[in-house]
């Protein structure tokens, strides 16, 4: 029988949707953060790929998810283009900076990641052999907005500020950088599939804070311009894309980019997304994070909510946004044993 995951991408109208949850390997997990400490910080681990498959195999054996997404970062793509990445201590990831022309071009071309990110590839096709038979293997990557926004800043920030000045002032290497991150968006994907991963997803978290002809320059665009590529070279994989806080800019997202699902994240509701969103096709998501830390009859409630919401048409379910470190890991039982009832 098709994977449900599988199933749902192409389309199918499933009397219980199928179930996976972004993050779903990370810090609200014992056995995570044992193996995170066996292999010393977090970089180390998402390069060590009997590590990242472990922790990527942990969720799967724990719950039992119809799909396991592979381990990594969205930022090691731009540390495979040459910018020095690191990670502060409880406070998250730090990069070197793009300012101007002269940090583009100081950056590698697309064709010189892989090395780098062979490692990752390796992970991929480790998982490919050890997941169960009935659960789809996920591949994924940042979309070059979000992706972009942190080589500008240097890290994450409240309102992508850097990278919206750098957008007005100098729209040329903002566009041109991009354009860089998009390719290598290509290259890393394809080697993804090629290694056996059944389905992409692209993460573009910083979406909602592009507005307007931006919103369709920078959001919209290159994400059309990697699915295209992806379906030249790998027909029939599906894409899954996820413009968060896109709000009206879901409508149609679809449509625009040829991407064959769209998650959606919480700051909608399940009946408007339903409505607007997927009357297109697919539609993933979009329980509260927060159900997961406060659990009881609350996340019952609303996750029937969301089932019943998006149950006339083809839907993954999944959390608006990624579980949180302080999440209870038996609200997550409670979630899924609600959803399959």
């Amino acid at each position: 029988m098709t994977k449900l995951l599988m199933r749902a991408l192409a389309g199918e109208v499933l009397r219980v949707p199928p179930i996976w949850m972004m993050r779903q390997a990370g810090r609200y997990l014992p056995e995570y953060r044992a193996t995170r400490a066996q292999a010393g910080d977090f970089l180390k681990l998402c390069y060590n790929p009997e590590l990242a498959a472990e922790v990527t195999l942990q969720p799967i054996r724990r719950f039992g998810f119809d799909a396991a997404i592979l381990f990594a970062d969205i930022l090691l793509v731009p540390q495979a283009l040459g910018a020095d990445l690191w990670f502060e201590n409880g406070e998250g990831p730090r990069l070197s900076t793009i300012t101007g022309p002269e940090g583009l071009r100081a950056l590698k071309g697309q064709d010189d990641i892989h090395d780098r990110l062979a490692p990752i590839y390796e992970t991929v096709r480790i998982l490919a052999r050890e997941l169960p038979a009935d659960t789809a293997l996920i591949g994924f990557a940042g979309a070059p907005w979000t992706v972009a926004t942190y080589m500008i800043a240097g890290r994450g920030t409240p309102d992508q500020g850097p990278a919206h000045l750098l957008k007005n002032a100098d729209r040329e290497t903002f566009s041109a950088l991009i354009d860089r991150v998009a390719e290598a968006t290509i290259e890393y994907l394809s080697m993804q599939i090629s290694a056996g991963a059944e389905v992409v997803k692209l993460f573009d978290s910083w979406a909602g804070s592009l507005k307007g002809a931006d919103f369709d320059d920078f959001a919209v665009a290159p994400v059309k311009r990697i699915i295209t590529a992806l379906k030249a070279r790998h027909p029939g994989v599906p894409i899954i894309a996820f413009p968060r806080e896109a709000g009206a800019g879901y409508i149609g997202f679809a449509a625009k980019t040829g991407a064959d699902c769209v998650a959606v994240d919480n700051s909608v509701s399940p009946e408007w997304a339903a409505a607007e969103v997927q009357k297109s096709g697919c539609v993933q998501g979009n329980l509260a994070p927060g159900h997961m830390v406060s659990g009881g009859q609350e996340l019952v409630e609303a996750a029937q909510r969301v089932v019943r919401a998006f149950a006339g048409g083809p839907h993954i379910f999944n959390l608006g946004h990624g579980i949180t470190p302080d999440a209870d890991p038996d609200n997550v039982a409670l979630m899924i044993e609600t959803v399959r009832a």
